[in-house]
């Protein structure tokens, strides 16, 4: 099995590939039964635009996997990949904020034209115009897709519209009336769940990904090739890039282990809103089953009628679910237990400021039980395992936020 996965030098996409370097390829088939299951191959493609993301190209390239550095914007970059059979698409620029000024993500331009754009256009060839590029790829070779998509992709104005208020720095709910009397469809005590409205506005972010998820199923209808996609919430873990805008969880933990001013904005300077949280390796799992219940479909004709993709749905939420919910005044909390004045000094600085961030939601929790039911996946590892490694990390590595573009 050849699988490529895009975004592969960057915190999501490295850790999938080590996973799937560490545990084998994905097969229908077992040793018992004695079927054959094959070699695994792994090409990782990136363009190292991340601060941070050169950094886990040597230590993927020592396990085994190929790295080829190109910008999927390209065309014939794109066409000149080698052939898979799996395409895993982790590349994005996952900022809700992207597109809006300075806190886009921007490539080295490579052409007189991309010099020019506005940070937009840019996030729109990024994270849409690559998508394109990538879907002429599988319909070319047949090639299965695994598309990782967003909770952002749910509307900003329901989102903002959940009936709550704050007590003492805690989200307030009525669950019994709002599931009572269905205020919201696709929302309930357990999270917001695939009906949700998709309706705009959603963010510059989240509208490149409903629009990449939609081109995605179209192209796989259209030139039969399986397609799974994969809604996720925050992912976190050791070694990821800590920003404001992205990579919170680490972002706050160094910040405050090495006593970095930060901010609680908006929900009246609280820290109140709430967020899930998933390891990466959790969702690699889920990645392997759905591969795995795919084999072989792309020589099938039509994959499309196959009963894999009857009866499975092809969009599903991925997240820890409410179990792994938490605030932002939890996170820092739990940072003053572990890294508290009595062993390191004073506390960092903290502002606490009612003025919104553009986009910004109180409650972005995802149900995931349909990606549950039908994979028969739960994940593995829980909200304090997955800061304990970040904040072990944090302690061994003092210059990360220097490394990964987190210092302001």
């Amino acid at each position: 099995m050849h699988l490529l996965i895009t975004g592969g030098c960057g915190f999501v996409g490295s850790r999938i590939a080590k996973w799937f370097l560490a545990n084998g390829p994905a097969s229908s088939g077992n040793a018992s039964s004695g079927s054959f299951t094959p070699a695994l191959q792994i090409t990782l493609v990136d363009n190292l635009m991340r601060p941070g993301s050169q950094t886990n190209r040597a230590p993927l390239e020592c396990l085994g996997a190929e790295v080829i550095l190109g910008d999927l914007r390209h065309r014939d970059f794109v066409e000149s990949l080698p052939a898979c059979d799996w395409v895993i698409d982790c590349a994005a620029n996952p900022s809700v904020l992207a597109g809006l000024g300075s806190s886009a993500l921007c490539a080295p331009p490579s052409t007189p034209s991309q010099a020019t754009q506005s940070p937009s256009q840019t996030l729109v060839d990024h994270n849409l115009g690559g998508t394109i590029h990538l879907l002429e790829y599988c319909k070319r070779h047949r090639a299965g897709m695994v598309l990782l998509s967003s909770s952002r992709v749910y509307s900003i104005r329901e989102l903002s519209g959940i009936p709550h208020q704050i007590k003492n720095s805690v989200l307030e709910f009525d669950w019994d009336r709002i599931e009572s009397e269905n205020l919201i469809p696709g929302l309930s005590r357990q999270g917001i769940d695939e009906r949700f409205s998709v309706e705009p506005p959603l963010s510059l972010y989240g509208a490149t990904k409903l629009a990449s998820e939609w081109l995605a199923k179209e192209y796989s209808s259209a030139f039969d090739f399986p397609l799974w996609i994969n809604r996720c919430g925050i992912l976190a873990g050791s070694g990821q890039f800590g920003k404001a805008d992205q990579g919170i969880i680490t972002y706050w933990m160094h910040r405050f282990l090495y006593r970095h001013p930060l901010r609680m904005l908006g929900f009246q300077g609280s820290g109140a809103q709430v967020r899930d949280c998933l390891h990466p390796e959790d969702l690699a799992r889920l990645i392997h089953r759905q591969i795995s219940a795919s084999q072989g479909l792309q020589t099938q004709h039509p994959a499309q009628n196959h009963p894999s993709f009857r009866s499975k749905p092809i969009t599903v939420n991925v997240s820890g679910g409410i179990e792994s919910a938490f605030s932002l005044q939890e996170l820092h909390e739990w940072c003053l237990r572990r890294w508290g004045s009595d062993r390191f000094g004073a506390a960092c600085e903290l502002q606490r400021i009612d003025q919104p961030r553009p986009y910004d939601a109180p409650w972005i929790v995802l149900d995931s039980n349909k990606a549950r039911q039908t994979w028969d996946w739960e994940p593995l590892r829980d909200r304090l395992s997955i800061w304990e490694e970040i904040a072990e990390h944090a302690e061994e590595n003092p210059n990360w936020l220097q490394i990964s573009g987190g210092i302001d």
